[in-house]
């Protein structure tokens, strides 16, 4: 007759799965999934800076979206004044114009970058600060939170 099995082994581990991680208190997504959508400048940001009020890594994602988003919005607005004047100047202003538009698409390039690895980090959960950008987002959640 087989003996019963030993109440004191120790059950197995539990099996290996996509971990969600806690849940956002005030939006009912994960953190990491509210983090990597509130990247998304300005926008997402404005939305889960609202929206969030306990999470602060979410929070900490949304102030530097929204600080990020500003900094792309004040460059287009830069650009285009920079576009206009150039393009007001006579004989050289179609060479300066098209200079300018190159050194503009590899801003906006080097924005989109920065905005897919901060989207990236987020939704693997680590905390990334944008060079200059996200001490400022750090001191304005603490300071606020």
């Amino acid at each position: 007759m087989p003996e019963p099995a030993d109440q004191n082994q120790p059950s197995p581990p539990p099996s290996p799965g996509p971990e969600t991680g806690p849940k956002s208190t005030s939006t009912g997504l994960p953190s990491n999934v509210a983090a990597a959508i509130a990247c998304i400048p300005l926008i997402g940001g404005i939305i889960f800076y609202i929206l969030e009020k306990h999470d602060s890594f979410v929070r900490f994602y949304a102030m530097q979206s929204i600080i990020f988003g500003c900094a792309w919005f004040l460059f287009n607005i830069v650009s285009a004044v920079v576009h206009v004047v150039f393009a007001a100047i006579p004989a050289i202003g179609g060479i300066l114009v098209f200079f300018w538009a190159i050194i503009a698409a590899l801003v906006h390039l080097a924005f989109l970058v920065i905005m897919i690895i901060t989207i990236v980090k987020a939704f693997m959960g680590v905390r990334w600060d944008i060079p200059y950008i996200g001490p400022i987002a750090r001191k304005q959640v603490e300071g606020l939170g």
